[in-house]
């Protein structure tokens, strides 16, 4: 007998089919969101650095987060070449002598640091970066160097360091002759020794030289650099087939022997500078027999110091006793490395990492520094900016309660910075940001009772008002009691916005803005463990022997209540506390091993026994993502990261606020979301560049990204995916558009900035209108804004007509509004509605050059809508679809209703009245007999709308004398209209 399934089965199937929609939705229904860069522009650590000699003006820089940017105009302006690919972590660049449209890159930061991100290998380009291929190496996550044979482009060796983390096999120097197709190993030592440096002998090819480092990174954050025995300077004279170590005169492994860095003199091979670091010997020493024997020339710190993060030597290319060295600051010695002189440091930047000196005319030259690049074309007596580079490295972000919302964050070795969500000028410039009195590192809390004040660091509280910095920490002189590392959490309560947490190895709290702290817990971090195997070797050279302790990493407070508050540790422990303090549950996911660092928690908005919480173990050479998830307030984990690749660390993950189950993470290359709780993950990464993401803040409907590379970016309206979870795809979609306030672009009568002015990229004029459609529809699709009242207030359809923007016209891109037209396509639309009605109808959407003067749109808009809630209505294959938009006016405006009612009135009286003289006025043409009416026609036009752009200019009220000329205006088109109608029927008689 045939079976059916009853209502129940089938109210099953329906609904798991559901949860598997939910589960993965179709990228289509929301790839036309969009994320945007708001700076600050103030770069960030950069390590690779190269120009072409022969093309003076031209230079390549490898941000460590950042990507790969160029220059044409000498560092005036700089753009990203590689923001198509899968990494943005670059440790090195190399350009062909032989042709200049050949560029090599080696991923990850060539660098070996507390804080850093790994690559993926070698990338070649054969059009000066227009294109890129992969060419393998993706284990070694760390490239320090790649040189070009001068006469062959395809002949490369590559400098692979290694993990930073754990030992590796893809170690070492190798060597490609098809171009990175192909690699042969042909320098290796051991699984814990990589290749940081290279270079050909200039006069021949055939020689090379290496340097081999036995480098380790500890799992903890303070003291966690270790040189192994495996160091030491070698030399091919062979093209790379066997090699010699050089050792005469140099440190030895017993004396500690570290990182090398060297230069060897163009003008005279056989001189070669060095920096050495090692614990007894350490300096900056000198070969005159190409490298067979070294002298100690000075044992100067400053020269030498912090291998790990420094080693750059460079000999000047037509005087061989001329040499630079980089470092902390960077220095010059003009008799052989005997004596030296700083040329360049703070306040001109610090932290110099590469030097690259044109060989054709020395005087200019491109330093890479934690400030990103700067160059001199004047041997060092003036430097470009690094205040054109938005490659900012970020470590947290948070926002603030004022409308337009400001983004904060500390930034690697710059300080601190503050910038605007939205800039008054139609772009976010120099003018929308500024640094907040922050240390360079870690966290920072605006007060959510008086923006002016901003706390942050370990700690500080700065005033906006008057720039005033005081140092609140509850140890202002430390001490060793609390521990604390570079990356503190200091966060308010979002229940009770009096209270700043501060985390240490124990928990501070203050209800006083920091006047007087109290501890609310003990010790939180892991009392012993056994150190992790991933340090091998060099466990042993740890002078603590493994007894190093953590700090509280992440404090999540709850949003239910002020004495639920969860901290993770950066040694692997969570606790959770649900008295305010007074006691503490470890409730650790047995999956943490000791330095599993809790990289960042969140409590859940819904429920006060779920929180998640961001695992990262790259510090245990563990790449793959982990992110926790509990439900049941600590007692049982889940780990939840199906979606995200194997190779990418979670640093954060936040819940939305509004719909329950939507969560959003970043990792050391994207961002995704998951619409069920975790279960599943997307990819969310759109048009960024891929960058790590190290926090995350959702504030209303925006999401705000604080990336390690590329300063902070926001996605406007994550409305869509708010509603995913109820989209098949199979249908047409209108989605809620955000709550939109209605703000003015200031029409800045100054000077305007000139495009080559850096900016960031402001929201749009209006609301952002998202819609998909499954097919394309075959007749028109249309939009319409409808008020209260259902009247139609604006129409907009997929066969209207606009003139594009000339091609060749060169102006900032925030001075125009560009054209847009309804699409009828499939897929997922991005439309913007200016909250105007339409334009008066003298005018089009067209872009004549003379039209834009100053910084303002060039076209006359309609008047502006009132603020209140509006109805959209998409049209498309027969359907129709509304959605309610809300629309605020700005916060900042201070308006009484009335006096908005009168502006909105007025404005819209003189809209009409250009319609309707425009339209006599075509009547008029086409008249017979055209005197007497025309002029007053035209006058009334140009009169109104003049009066319009004066109303339209401002939120403010409108004054008498515009009221008074607006009323004398319309009387005239009475007149006008008056003695037309006579005119008309004068001729009709006749």
């Amino acid at each position: 007998m045939k079976m059916f399934p009853t209502a129940a089965a089938l109210i099953g199937v329906i609904a798991a089919a559901t949860q598997v929609l939910a589960q993965q939705p179709d990228p289509a229904l929301y790839s036309s969101m969009q994320w945007r860069m708001i700076g600050p522009f103030r770069a960030g650590r950069t390590v690779g650095a190269v120009g072409i000699p022969d093309q003076p003006n031209v230079f390549y820089i490898g941000v460590n987060g950042g990507g790969v940017w160029k220059t044409t105009d000498f560092g005036r302006v700089w753009s990203p070449i590689f923001d198509d690919q899968p990494t943005g972590s670059i440790g090195a660049l190399a350009i062909a002598p032989s042709n200049s449209s050949v560029i090599y890159v080696g991923s990850g930061e060539g660098l070996q640091r507390p804080d850093l991100s790994t690559g993926d290998g070698v990338y070649r380009s054969g059009d000066a970066g227009k294109t890129w291929t992969h060419g393998g190496l993706r284990d070694g996550q760390q490239i320090g160097q790649i040189i070009v044979d001068p006469a062959n482009p395809d002949r490369i060796f590559v400098a692979v360091l290694g993990h930073p983390y754990g030992p590796n096999a893809e170690r070492g120097v190798f060597r490609s002759t098809d171009g990175g197709k192909n690699f042969q190993r042909v320098l290796y030592k051991d699984e814990n020794t990589g290749a940081i440096e290279l270079a050909f002998d200039p006069s021949n090819a055939q020689t090379i030289y290496a340097d081999l480092w036995a480098g380790r990174q500890a799992p903890w954050e303070m003291g966690s650099s270790f040189n192994g025995p495996g160091s030491g300077l070698y030399k091919s004279t062979d093209g790379g087939e066997t090699w010699k170590q050089l050792t005469r005169g140099l440190p030895t492994i017993q004396q500690g022997l570290g990182r090398i860095g060297f230069s060897i003199a163009p003008t005279n091979p056989q001189r070669i500078y060095a920096t050495v670091d090692a614990t007894t010997g350490a300096g900056v020493y000198r070969s005159d027999d190409a490298g067979e024997s070294w002298q100690l020339m000075t044992s100067d710190g400053r020269l030498w110091g912090r291998g790990s993060d420094f080693a750059e030597i460079r000999a000047h290319p037509k005087n061989d006793n001329i040499v630079f060295v980089a470092n902390v600051a960077s220095y010059r010695s003009s008799d052989g490395g005997k004596t030296w002189t700083s040329i360049k440091g703070a306040p001109g930047g610090d932290d110099y990492h590469r030097i690259w000196i044109n060989p054709l005319n020395p005087d200019i030259m491109l330093f890479a520094t934690d400030q990103g690049a700067t160059i001199t074309v004047n041997a060092g007596q003036t430097w470009s900016s690094w205040y054109n580079q938005p490659t900012a490295q970020f470590y947290h972000v948070i926002t603030d309660n004022r409308v337009p919302y400001w983004v904060y964050g500390a930034q690697q070795e710059s300080g601190s910075a503050g910038v605007a969500s939205r800039g008054d000028n139609g772009a976010i410039t120099f003018r929308d940001w500024r640094t907040i009195g922050v240390e360079e590192y870690g966290y920072v809390a605006p007060d959510p009772l008086n923006p002016n004040f901003i706390y942050g660091g370990k700690i500080t509280r700065f005033d906006l008002s008057n720039g005033e910095v005081q140092n609140v920490s509850p140890e202002p002189l430390g001490s060793d009691k609390h521990r604390f590392v570079r990356t503190m959490p200091v966060i308010f309560s979002p229940v009770d916005p009096h209270v700043l947490y501060l985390g240490s190895n124990v928990l501070f709290k203050t209800t006083t803005g920091g006047s007087g702290w109290d501890i609310i817990s003990p010790d939180l971090t892991r009392e012993s463990y056994v150190v992790p195997p991933t340090l091998g070797i060099f466990t042993s050279l740890d002078p603590e022997k493994g007894k190093h302790r953590g700090v509280i990493y992440t404090v999540a407070p709850s949003f239910k209540t002020a004495n639920t508050i969860w901290a993770g540790t950066d040694d692997g422990l969570i606790h959770v506390t649900r008295d305010g303090g007074k006691t503490w549950k470890n409730i650790t996911p047995p999956q943490l091993t000791p330095w599993s660092k809790v990289s960042l928690m969140t409590a859940s908005h819904f429920d006060e026994n779920t929180a998640y919480a961001a695992v990262n173990r790259f510090r245990l050479d563990d790449l793959r993502p982990h992110i926790y998830r509990t439900h049941d307030g600590g007692a049982t984990w889940k780990e939840t990261t199906s979606g995200i690749p194997e190779n990418e660390v979670v640093n954060s993950v936040r819940e939305d606020a509004v719909r329950k189950g939507l969560l959003v993470a970043g990792t050391e290359r994207a961002a995704y979301f998951s619409v069920d709780d975790g279960d599943h993950w997307q990819s969310l990464r759109l048009n960024m560049p891929a960058v790590s993401i190290r926090d995350i803040v959702i504030h209303d409907d925006d999401i705000i990204v604080g990336t390690h590379g590329r300063s902070f970016w926001i996605l406007d309206d994550m409305s869509p995916l708010r509603e995913l979870a109820s989209s098949s795809g199979s249908s047409a979609q209108l989605f809620t558009p955000k709550l939109t306030y209605r703000f003015r672009r200031n029409k800045n009568t100054d000077t305007p900035l000139p495009p080559e002015e850096p900016s960031g990229k402001n929201p749009p004029d209006g609301a952002i209108i998202y819609y998909y459609l499954p097919t394309d529809a075959p007749g028109p699709v249309t939009l319409e804004v409808l008020d209260a009242t259902g009247k139609q207030i604006r129409r907009f359809a997929s066969t209207d007509t606009q003139t594009p923007i000339p091609s060749d016209l060169v102006i900032p891109t925030y001075w125009i509004r560009p054209p847009q037209t309804l699409s009828s396509k499939a897929g997922s639309h991005r439309f913007i509605w200016d909250l105007h009605y339409p334009p008066p109808a003298t005018t089009s959407y067209s872009y004549p050059i003379s039209a834009i003067v100053g910084d303002t749109p060039p076209d006359p808009m309609g008047p502006s809508v009132v603020p209140g809630t509006y109805t959209l209505r998409l049209t498309a294959n027969g359907k129709s679809y509304t959605r309610a938009l809300v629309i605020r006016i700005d916060p900042r405006v201070h308006m009484t209703a009335a006096e908005l009612q009168l502006q909105y009135s007025t404005g819209v009286r003189m809209w009409e009245t250009v319609n309707e003289a425009s339209a006599a006025l075509a009547e008029v043409r086409a008249f017979p007999d055209k005197s007497g009416a025309m002029p007053g026609l035209a006058r009334v036009t140009s009169d109104a709308l003049a009066l319009l752009d004066n109303l339209e200019s401002a939120d403010m009220p409108p004054t008498r004398q515009l009221i008074a000329k607006a009323a004398e205006v319309d009387a005239r088109l009475r007149a006008a209209m008056a003695q037309w109608k006579v005119l008309k029927a004068a001729h009709k008689r006749q």
